[in-house]
């Protein structure tokens, strides 16, 4: 209710305050009506036969169900009825409530049963002729509403009912509220608060480019004929070929944020707090005011309202002035005595709501920006008291207390999850506790590092010092007391709260009950690296070692265990893969653990069992971990490996881990398979019975052609993007179910992540146990044994994360077994560097994977559970790849991100030696040594006049961010890019020949202006918008005053909403098995459910808005596409940042919808806008350009403006050519679109040369009797009749002259429909003419060869069985 960061008590399923607003009908709210629909089917749970399976698979009816309640929760039979209640829970309908507020007309609100009246009272903040209230009551029939009841609980509260708005009596808490409020209310238009990262602003330029909102599918925009309107030229920078990466042009400036003033100053006032004879008289507090008008003026803030008094700045004089203009709220008071005030208010207010609710919405976590223009200061009392009353450890909606966050994260966690409902409410609450507490730790590292918080240990040096604020305990990332010593010192201490980190958030994962790990947040600010953790009840108390009653504190000398912890942990282990295995203790005693030595188990005060310390979580990489004696594969050794590393915690990833295991279930099922069909081909053949029956092969076979492709089960919202296949995982699995079967495996663990146990009773129905027949256990004990299971009876893969910890020591009775591990360690490492490295670059070059900038390569390294550590193999991989012109995008932006890694690592030590007062010039001399071409960079040092004569220089300096050394200042260019080149030596093992910026740009063809982003984005950087000119060599780029700010880069746990990710999946496969209705209903639901737990912003949230719009497109609703696109661009913007990749592709989809109804200027626009952001991202030079270039040569081909389209065009067929090879279709087609602009400027000759080119490629790659070779034929026929028939012209001209009788050519403008076919076609959407007829058939053709597929008997190989739908049916 005060600031952005406060929070209503996480409620409401469908509403956030901003959607529900007049412009309600947006977001959740349409979403409710839409999808009301009952969801019967769609967890592919309900055993009904007609409808398909969502895996297509009716191998495993039920685990549809078992996956959406993967907490293990008992009722996995609950069947549809449970489902069925479930979701209709959610969709309880929504009724109207009139609402009469003081001095305005009654207005209807549409209200949820779930909602809370809080909600409704943030409805009325946000509403324009209601927003200056904050002190108010709701009352219905003159009883006063509870705010914290739902509105279902309230008796007589019905459709229609009218609730009074009532002012009440203010106290000093709402009096501040209220101030607060209007302060908020009269910056909202003002982007500052983006700029500066506070309270999860961010910034939005999509309007700019739609003149505003897109809203009524763009009625109000068409007027008459747009072609004669439109101006088409881009700037000059846009065009293919331009050098030139201005920087100002990121931020276009929005004739909004000139803001009007309404108010020059308001502030607390001088005379404040009240004396208490005033307090007697209700005076709450004193403000202070200057008007537009420049009218001071001092207001008292009573319990009836605020006042104008008669103090003056020295006089104190608290009477009433006369008049005393008396008002319940300030901005009524302000309208009488300022006519400025009143008119500039009301215009500021219209703009406010008619903004998108997702410009305004706060984002769950804070957005930084690394560019902001320069701002003036402005005065601010709002800002200024929250520093002064260091609002830091208070948050306000709890009064006088600071938040206890480890109980606030432990309680939602007990929240009960039998059924939907409760899981959403419990999902809300965690998500919502998550996203305050990264932002409390976040500001707290801040204050730390900042020297503004006391430490607990003040005696000791600054790198040992540790800190409590605001309930929640940081440490710093170095190596204290030499505890890493053997692990590599402070290279260890600053891998390891990273890899606590990945601990945490894969035991959060799994969601164990009972099992409880601690708040954790990792922030990089100013070189530091600050872990904060929340507190576990009494640890402060008592000493670590008797509190430690599982696991060891000193690395495995002593280790303890305990019963209860061994229970939870082994429930963590079959997902988590870790092995249970026995250590020895001081006293050569065995103890059994169910995880690594360092993870200790501590009990609390409150009776919880807590895991922490959970480092080592997964196991040891091998490849940088040299251990003597130790021989790794020959597929490691032959790259290089084992490499020294500068720490000994190098691990490998949950997506390797995940990756490997499925892999190596397929290994077991195919050998298994294998021995089986050879063991009954030899039974058969005794009895004279033909060799090997169809059922016997229905297992192999299935299992060969489902072998999944993608390898990481989809975890980020990124990987669903990724994975269109993303029923991969799950299809294998349940072929694999009903192999196990056969093969006679009890319990094959799900290759998924659910680690839920598929049914696998006898799913062929011929093999009832064969376990009893001694031949199949032999060929499963083969089996077992070939691919490193643990057990001997079903495939069981897990690792010992202990192995090779220094310090721990193993029973000798376990050595056969930790010789096994050994080896499963050793095959993990090879199988990284000899699968999933080549698997990468494989994908890059199909382009499955495009990378555009450092983060999306690192997003598609860790999705394949490759380490950045692997950075310098995966470019010599590619280096040496024969297509290697064909990666050269991906080698570029390899080398980039392997640079400004290596910087990011110097620039860390750099920043620790720099006191507060030359942060900025030491900011700027390194940017200077890093990319400006001046050969002398010198440093400025703070002028004299701010450093004391008399200081002294013993004193020692207590605050973590205090060096006040001037080492920094003697960095020199060459000095730095030496070592740059040797950190990439020792770190990645990569060899940059390179001495300066000017050669790398020049050797790699890099843009400095992306080096520029990517190291600003790594360290926090924020810069001024500005033109750098880094080429100089008379001057440096940088000077102190372009560092603007630095910001913490923060690493914390994303809490997923399971159930709408579970129907998010479900609605992907609908699609992709071509049912697109509902498909489209079960993405609904998702976004539903997402809204739910995230509220209004979120990742995932835009990747299902993003295929929404795309299914409303080929569905034919272009004007629903166009507004969930439209969301989904404002929310990438707002939550991965106007330049993220993702954003940019965000703004073709909606270009592309743009056009489709008929907004062809703002279509340009926007693919201009694009265009601009990819050349600063990642340069032309990129197979994604390609794309982005025949989109807007089409477009200019439809607006008529020949040759800019042939630019654009001729660019995308050059860049085709080069990432596609000459021969591919793209590139016939991108020959097809030149021809026809060639065809429209009647050059006949060069279109026939092009769709010469075109046409021959089709004939060789797709045959004489394909449509398109024939489509290209008849066109060459009509361009070769224009050429005759232009020439015949020409000649007469020549012959008769003047007098020549000439008969007209046709000329035709592309007509819009033939344009927007081309533009679906580039996009990857065809649209296939089918009747009503034709889709029954299909349909009834799709069902038919599911069920075959599921009874093992499909007569046709299983390879063509998606029906060619799939090339048909985009998907991102």
């Amino acid at each position: 209710m005060v600031s952005k960061t406060d929070d209503i008590p996480a409620s409401v399923p469908d509403c956030n305050p901003a959607d529900l607003a007049d412009e309600a009908g947006d977001g959740a709210q349409d979403g409710k009506e839409t999808s009301k629909t009952c969801v019967k089917d769609s967890c592919g749970c309900g055993p009904s036969a007609d409808t398909a399976m969502v895996n297509g698979d009716g191998a495993h009816e039920h685990t549809g169900e078992a996956d959406s309640k993967r907490d293990g929760s008992s009722e996995t039979d609950g069947g549809e009825d449970s489902n069925e209640q479930e979701v209709i829970v959610i969709q309880d309908t929504g009724f109207t409530v009139k609402i009469q507020a003081p001095g305005t007309e009654p207005f209807d609100l549409q209200v949820s049963p779930q909602e809370m009246v809080q909600e409704i009272h943030q409805v009325l903040m946000d509403r324009e002729d209601t927003c200056h209230r904050t002190c108010f009551s709701l009352q219905l029939d003159g009883n006063v509403l509870d705010n914290f009841a739902e509105l279902k609980s309230i008796e007589g509260l019905q459709e229609g009912s009218l609730l009074k708005v009532v002012e009440e009596p203010y106290t000093v808490r709402e009096a501040r509220i209220h101030v607060r409020h209007i302060r908020d209310l009269l910056k909202s238009l003002d982007p500052s608060d983006a700029y500066n990262g506070v309270d999860c602003n961010s910034l939005s330029f999509l309007s700019i480019f739609t003149d505003g909102d897109l809203g009524d599918s763009g009625k109000r925009k068409k007027k008459g004929n747009e072609l004669e309107q439109i101006d088409c030229t881009p700037p000059e920078h846009i065009l293919p070929g331009s050098k030139d990466r201005p920087l100002v042009p990121l931020q276009p400036q929005n004739k909004d944020w000139k803001p009007m003033q309404c108010l020059k100053v308001l502030t607390m006032s001088g005379w404040n707090p009240p004396p208490g004879n005033r307090k007697m008289h209700g005076d709450l507090m004193y403000l202070c005011m200057v008007t537009v008008e420049e009218r001071h003026v001092s207001v008292t803030a009573s319990t009836r309202g605020f006042y104008l008094n008669q103090s003056t700045t020295y006089n104190f004089n608290p009477k009433p002035s006369n008049p005393s203009f008396l008002s319940h709220s300030l901005v009524e008071l302000l309208s009488q005595i300022s006519p400025a005030f009143k008119k500039n208010f009301t215009a500021m207010q219209k703009k406010r709501v008619q903004r998108h609710p997702f410009e305004r919405i706060a984002t769950p976590f804070q957005v930084y920006s690394w560019t902001a223009p320069q701002v003036d200061h402005a005065m601010d009392c709002v800002r200024a008291e929250d520093a002064y009353t260091s609002r830091l450890g208070y948050e306000e909606h709890i009064p006088g207390q600071t938040r206890d966050w480890n109980e606030e994260l432990q309680t939602t966690r007990e929240l009960p999850r039998k059924n939907l409902p409760e899981r959403l409410l419990r999902e809300r609450a965690i998500f919502k506790v998550h996203s305050d507490f990264a932002a409390a730790a976040t500001r707290g590292a801040m204050a730390v590092i900042d020297g503004n918080v006391m430490a607990i240990n003040p005696g000791e040096e600054t790198r040992m010092q540790m800190f409590i604020w605001n309930n929640i305990f940081f440490s710093l990332g170095f190596d204290v007391r030499d505890h890493y010593r053997e692990l590599g010192g402070d290279a260890a201490a600053h891998a390891a709260p990273t890899n606590d980190l990945n601990g945490v958030r894969a035991y959060g994962a799994v969601d164990v009950e009972g099992l409880y790990t601690l708040g954790t947040v990792v922030v990089d600010y100013r070189g530091y690296r600050v872990t904060a953790q929340s507190i576990i009840p009494g640890i402060l108390e008592r000493e670590q070692e008797q509190s430690v009653i599982y696991g060891s504190i000193d690395f495995g000398k002593t280790v303890v265990t305990h019963s209860k912890y061994l229970e939870l942990l082994e429930k963590t282990s079959r997902q988590l893969k870790v092995h249970r295995h026995n250590v020895l203790n001081e006293k050569n005693e065995a103890v059994e653990l169910c995880s690594s030595v360092e993870c200790k188990g501590i009990i609390g005060n409150d009776g919880r069992h807590y895991i922490l310390d959970l480092l080592r979580t997964f196991p040891p990489d091998l490849n940088f971990l040299p251990v003597d004696g130790e021989e790794l594969s020959p597929e490691s050794q032959r790259q290089g490996f084992p490499r020294p590393h500068p720490h000994r915690l190098a691990c490998l990833r949950q997506e390797l881990i995940e990756a490997f295991v499925e892999h190596r279930y397929l290994l077991f099922m195919k050998m298994a398979a294998l021995q089986l069909m050879q063991q009954k081909a030899n039974r058969d053949a005794k009895a004279g019975v033909p060799a090997i029956t169809e059922t016997a092969q229905a297992p192999s076979e299935s299992n060969a052609d489902t072998t999944p492709t993608q390898t990481a089960a989809p975890e980020s919202p990124s990987a669903t993007e990724a994975s269109a296949d993303s029923t991969g995982p799950t299809e294998s699995s349940a072929s694999a179910a009903s192999q196990a079967a056969a093969a006679g495996d009890k319990s094959p663990p799900k290759p998924t992540m659910n680690g839920v146990l598929e049914p696998a009773a006898a799913v062929n129905g011929e093999c009832k146990s064969p376990l009893e027949d001694p031949k199949s256990r032999e060929v499963v004990l083969n089996a077992c044994k070939a691919v490193g299971s643990i057990s001997n009876t079903s495939f069981d893969i897990r690792f010992n994360p202990d192995i090779f910890s220094p310090g721990v020591r193993f029973p000798d009775d376990s050595a056969d077994d930790i010789h096994k591990q050994k080896q499963l360690l050793k095959d993990a490492a090879a199988f990284l560097v000899s699968c999933q490295i080549p698997s990468l670059v494989k994908d890059c070059l199909d382009h499955s994977a495009l990378p555009m900038d450092g983060a999306t390569l690192t997003e598609a390294l860790r999705q394949r559970g490759i380490n950045i550590r692997y950075l310098g193999t995966v470019l010599e991989f590619v280096d040496k790849t024969p297509a290697k012109a064909q990666l050269e995008h991906f080698y570029r932006i390899g080398i980039s991100e392997l640079i400004t890694r290596c910087a990011k690592h110097i620039f860390k030590t750099y920043l620790q030696g720099v006191e507060l007062s030359a942060l900025s010039a030491a900011v700027s001399h390194f940017l200077n040594c890093f990319l400006s071409s001046f050969p002398d960079a010198v440093a400025h040092l703070p002028p004299d006049e701010l450093v004391s004569r008399r200081k002294s220089r013993k004193r020692r300096n207590r605050v973590p961010g205090g060096g006040d050394n001037t080492a920094w200042a003697s960095l020199t260019p060459n000095e730095l890019w030496k070592n740059i080149a040797s950190e990439a030596k020792s770190y990645y093992h990569f060899t940059l020949q390179c001495e300066s910026v000017d050669q790398v740009v020049e050797k790699y063809g890099f843009q400095k202006t992306t080096l520029l982003r990517e190291i600003s984005v790594k360290t926090g950087i924020q810069i001024l918008m500005k033109e750098y000119n880094f080429d100089s060599r008379h001057k440096p780029a940088f000077t102190e005053e372009d560092i603007l700010n630095i910001f913490p880069v923060v690493k914390h746990v994303n809490p997923k909403a399971s159930d709408a990710f579970h129907f998010f999946q479900s609605g992907q496969a609908k699609v992709q098995q071509g049912f697109l209705k509902e498909g489209c209903e079960l993405i609904n639901e998702a976004l539903n459910l997402f809204n739910n737990v995230y509220g209004a912003m979120h990742v995932e949230i835009c990747a299902c808005l993003r295929l929404l719009a795309r299914l409303n497109y080929i569905m034919g609703d272009h004007a629903e596409a166009l507004s969930n696109q439209q969301k989904a661009v404002l929310m990438s913007e707002r939550v991965l940042g106007i330049e993220h990749p993702n954003t940019i592709q965000e703004y073709m989809h909606l270009a592309l919808y743009c056009f489709a109804n008929g907004q062809l200027s703002t279509a340009l626009k926007l693919l201009y806008r694009a265009r601009y952001l990819m050349l600063l991202v990642s340069g032309e030079d990129h197979p994604e350009m390609a794309l982005l270039d025949s989109n807007i040569g089409l477009v200019l081909h439809g607006v008529m403006e020949y040759d800019l389209s042939l630019r654009f065009l001729e660019n995308a067929l050059a860049v085709n050519t080069k990432y596609h090879g000459a021969r591919s279709l793209k590139v016939a087609l991108s020959h097809h679109l030149v021809a026809r602009v060639y065809e429209s400027k009647a050059e006949f000759r060069s279109a026939l040369q092009h769709e010469k080119e075109g046409y021959t490629i089709y004939k060789n790659q797709m045959g004489e009797a394909h449509e398109k070779t024939k489509e290209s034929s008849e066109f060459l026929k009509y361009l070769t009749q224009q050429a005759v028939s232009l020439q015949r012209t020409m000649n007469e001209i020549y012959k008769n002259g003047s007098n020549a009788s000439i008969t007209p050519l046709k000329f035709t403008a592309p007509s819009m429909a033939s344009v927007l076919e081309q533009l679906n076609i580039i996009n990857g959407i065809i649209f296939i003419p089918l009747s009503q007829k034709d889709l029954e058939n299909l349909k009834a053709e799709v069902q038919r060869r599911q069920q075959l597929q599921e009874l093992g008997k499909s007569d046709d190989p299983t390879e063509d069985r998606p029906l060619e739908l799939e090339d048909k049916i985009p998907i991102d």
